[in-house]
């Protein structure tokens, strides 16, 4: 099976030096350009990454017949508009997480997706191509733990570089929406279903107008997910899956080094089991199931109603600090 031909819009530094990289050993990927606004930054990075062809524009990397999926690894505020117009070019897109700045922002490209079915599109939440946590859903759904009541997510980084887009809260910036997302998405996704309530607190940086640190609950019909999140605190990531005859941990659920094996435990009355997953990296996996879905015709692994749904959740996070209530999701 022949292997689809991608191109980078922006020389991020998740590009550059994780998600591109992996791609590049992909079953199914074959990188071909990159772009930038600045065809000398283009170039040193297609130099860097072995990539054939450098372009000055994003525009020129989408008038590229040549071209046929794009990853786009912009800011926040330029997924959305970057990726309708890759559409409008004719190119399929893998853009990162979070799709939008808000579940509006999202729709947005849903409707533009709507008018080019013959296009895929997905958000890029890499940890779920991960087989450990396919094991973990998996551990929930044989009753491994008995039911499922309690989810607990950590996700914290120390970052305070004000030329970063992290903290630039005009563009996007601010932890809940770089790493709380990822605590939203699991909690939907091991719960299989959407929360009926949320509740959140958050601290504002006084410099940088994001929220440096973070904290929510959100209550489903069969129990509660709580996480904590920062972009000023030590780096430090784990989730707990707590269950009415059992727990599993998972030790690096987000971005686990595809050098050594991830590690999941399982306590429950039958003692404490540890399993090792065999080494991978989720980033080339990602890319070779979108590139699948494109070759096979078939379905994204996660569609863009996924995306929407778990934006609306963090627009609810965000609406209840406001009103410093609980807010209603039903």
């Amino acid at each position: 099976m022949r292997k689809i031909r991608w191109g980078v819009i922006s020389t991020a530094n998740i590009g550059l030096e994780q998600v591109i990289p992996a791609m590049q050993k992909g079953e199914y990927c074959q990188l071909v350009g990159i772009a930038s606004r600045s065809l000398e930054k283009a170039q040193r990075a297609a130099e860097q990454l072995g990539i054939p062809r450098a372009y000055g524009s994003y525009a020129e990397l989408l008038a590229d017949p040549e071209i046929e999926a794009v990853y786009n690894p912009l800011p926040n505020h330029l997924h959305v508009p970057w990726s309708i117009q890759a559409l409008e070019a004719g190119k399929h897109v893998l853009c990162e997480k979070p799709l939008g700045l808000d579940a509006a922002d999202t729709r947005r490209l849903l409707e533009a997706s709507r008018r080019y079915p013959e296009l895929k599109v997905m958000e890029a939440f890499m940890y779920r191509f991960h087989p450990q946590w396919q094991l973990a859903c998996k551990l929930v759904a044989d009753g491994e733990i008995g039911e499922l009541r309690s989810i607990h997510t950590f996700f914290n980084y120390y970052l305070d570089d004000p030329a970063n887009v992290r903290n630039q809260a005009d563009i996007g910036g601010g932890g809940v929406l770089d790493v709380g997302c990822y605590a939203v998405s699991l909690s939907r996704l091991v719960f299989g279903a959407e929360p009926q309530r949320v509740f959140a607190t958050m601290d504002i940086d006084p410099r940088f107008k994001t929220d440096r640190l973070a904290a929510g609950v959100l209550e489903f019909e069969g129990g509660m997910a709580t996480f904590t999140c920062s972009t000023q605190l030590a780096d430090f990531q784990r989730v707990y899956l707590l269950g009415t005859r059992g727990q599993v941990e998972l030790e690096m659920p987000f971005n686990p080094p595809p050098e050594v094996p991830a590690r999941i435990r399982l306590e429950n009355a039958l003692g404490a089991r540890q399993f090792e997953l065999e080494l991978c990296n989720q980033y080339t996996l990602q890319g070779d199931r979108f590139s699948q879905a494109i070759l096979e015709n078939t379905p994204v692994p996660t569609p863009l109603e996924d995306a929407i749904a778990n934006m609306a959740v963090i627009d609810a996070l965000f609406s209840s600090v406001r009103s410093g209530s609980w807010t209603d999701l039903t």
